[in-house]
């Protein structure tokens, strides 16, 4: 299902920085006809606001709420495209004393706000032929040590991810499942060696996946390394279910 970013009326959280705001960057830069900047704290989208106003209006969500995320439906009630980019990184190998509570935060984020955000907007963007987005990364196919916890997280919403293609396909809206490496952003590990690309990567990825149809998207190089590997599962197995 190809879904053309000009025109649309979208959302995304974590629209504030890092990749959110190569989102909306780049949705606004494909003509995009509204933006929804869906974060914590309105006050700090200002700068958006000052670029593109008139395309512009922040929407105050955290997906770990349930109350802001309803809350949000009802004010985006004419949303056609939903990224759901928020998440949290916490550093924790498996046997570290604080792994447990640490996992716990990046499920609430990371997976449980990917399902109040599915199960909120669900209705809308079928009503509207729409598509979800949702933010994974490329450690939900695989992990390091230092951040088990995380890819675990990632692991879990990639498996809705893909239940959710499954289920809100056969209602006529597209998902997409975004499986970024290392990105250039607050949540890059600093002193682990990784140089991290451009967050417009991620942005310019989705607007051209969405048109394509796809599923998958591995935005940068190291993604794209991963995703190659992984093609002929995805494509015989994943692919292959619906």
């Amino acid at each position: 299902m190809s879904i053309q970013v000009k025109d649309k009326v979208a959302l995304v959280t974590g629209a504030n920085r890092g990749i959110g705001k190569a989102i909306v960057e780049a949705f606004l830069a494909h003509g995009a006809k509204k933006i929804y900047l869906a974060v914590r704290t309105p006050q700090t989208v200002e700068g958006l606001f000052e670029e593109h106003a008139d395309k512009v209006e922040a929407i105050k969500l955290d997906v770990t709420d349930p109350i802001t995320v309803k809350a949000a439906a009802e004010v985006a009630s004419d949303v056609e495209i939903v990224v759901n980019n928020a998440g949290v990184m916490e550093m924790a190998t498996p046997l570290s004393p604080q792994a447990e509570t640490l996992m716990r935060k990046e499920l609430d984020v990371n997976t449980f706000g990917l399902l109040r955000m599915a199960q909120a907007f669900a209705p809308i963007l079928e009503q509207n032929s729409g598509a979800l987005v949702q933010l994974n990364s490329v450690l939900s196919m695989m992990t390091f040590t230092g951040i088990s916890t995380y890819s675990a997280s990632k692991a879990a919403s990639y498996a809705l991810t893909q239940g959710l293609r499954e289920e809100l396909g056969a209602k006529g809206v597209h998902v997409l499942s975004v499986h970024p490496g290392p990105i250039d952003t607050d949540m890059l590990p600093k002193g682990a060696g990784l140089e991290g690309e451009a967050p417009t990567v991620v942005g310019e990825g989705i607007v051209e996946a969405l048109a394509e149809g796809e599923f998958l998207l591995f935005p940068d190089q190291t993604a794209r390394q991963a995703g190659a590997a992984y093609h002929f599962f995805a494509e015989n197995v994943i692919l292959a279910k619906r």
